[in-house]
């Protein structure tokens, strides 16, 4: 009996990657090159790329690899390296993923490969979940609302060290910062105040009086602090508004799950890193973060809030609410 070697080469040509992922075919090639007036690819190059940068030499590169082979060459890489337990701590926290998740929502490239929905009416899905992760971390946070989301704990805390100032009614420069705050937050802190003009005032934990003689536009505190203690806000966040300031709260927010939420002890806005809910430490992030706040500064926030409408038929349907 006769094999069919046809449809083992069928096979074969499924490792060929470049076949699955680059659309266009010959024919599809040739039609444009008719349709620019060009001979060839080379032709269509020498044409628009200035002669002046176009390298006339043929790269030195080693010959191409299958999907497979290339699979097999990075194991080999990735075998070289040492998993360690990390002890660092200042809001990165190994962390046990459920498998299910894992697969699921981590692993799935209709999540990893998603980018925002700019036509936020047909990604009703995507934006369903954004609504319950707002929904989340409101009521952990103890606040109105909350978006979805930001970069990571730092540049949300510095997004609402930039609320405060935007609707500070005094002449403050000075941001106040508990010295319990996680270093990198404090470093994106001060790297986005430098070249406005605002100055960093560092308070020792749990001294109000110190928040007031600072006179701050915005004090950014840690909840729990970077060493691990937990103490109740209030008197500070007290201080805060006595000095005409906002209060910040930079909060882990497993943590929110058994600890009193900052919206109950007058914190203005609440921000923090959601890597605690089980997201791999990547070698530092950036990992997804929240910033949720009062519903009077809604307009004042950073990033995306999707909301929920009804569609010209009636029925309920999501979309994006407010966007920067």
């Amino acid at each position: 009996m006769p094999h069919d070697f046809a449809a083992f080469d069928t096979i074969l040509a499924a490792d060929r990657f470049a076949d699955r992922h680059i659309g266009p075919g010959t024919a599809e090639r040739d039609a444009m090159l008719r349709a620019l007036g060009d001979a060839s690819i080379e032709a269509l190059i020498t044409r628009t790329v200035p002669g002046a940068i176009l390298t006339q030499n043929p790269l030195d590169l080693a010959p191409p690899l299958t999907e497979g082979e290339i699979l097999d060459d990075l194991r080999i890489f990735a075998a070289k390296n040492q998993v360690k337990r990390s002890l660092i701590g200042l809001g990165y926290h190994g962390t046990v993923t459920p498998l299910v998740v894992l697969r699921n929502v981590l692993e799935n490239p209709g999540w990893y490969t998603a980018y925002t929905p700019y036509q936020a009416e047909i990604a009703q899905g995507r934006l369903e979940a954004l609504l319950n992760f707002q929904t989340m971390m409101a009521e952990l946070a103890g606040m109105a609302i909350a978006n979805a989301s930001l970069l990571d704990e730092a540049t949300a805390a510095a997004e609402g060290v930039a609320l405060a100032h935007a609707v500070h009614k005094g002449k403050s420069t000075t941001i106040a910062v508990a010295t319990d705050l996680h270093p990198q937050t404090r470093a994106v802190i001060a790297t986005r105040a430098a070249p406005l003009g605002w100055t960093l005032t560092d308070i020792e934990p749990g001294d109000p009086a110190a928040i007031e003689r600072a006179a701050p536009f915005a004090l950014v505190l840690q909840y729990p602090g970077t060493t691990g203690g937990v103490r109740d806000l209030t008197t500070e966040i007290t201080a805060a508004h006595s000095a005409g300031a906002l209060a910040i709260v930079a909060a882990d927010p497993l943590s929110l799950a058994l600890l009193k939420p900052p919206g109950e002890m007058g914190a203005d806005i609440v921000v923090g890193s959601t890597q605690r809910f089980g997201v791999p430490m990547g070698f530092g992030g950036p990992h997804a973060a929240y910033f949720a706040t009062r519903d009077s500064l809604k307009r004042h926030m950073a990033g995306r809030l999707v909301g929920v409408s009804i569609d010209a038929a009636g029925a309920p349907a999501l979309r994006l609410a407010l966007q920067t």
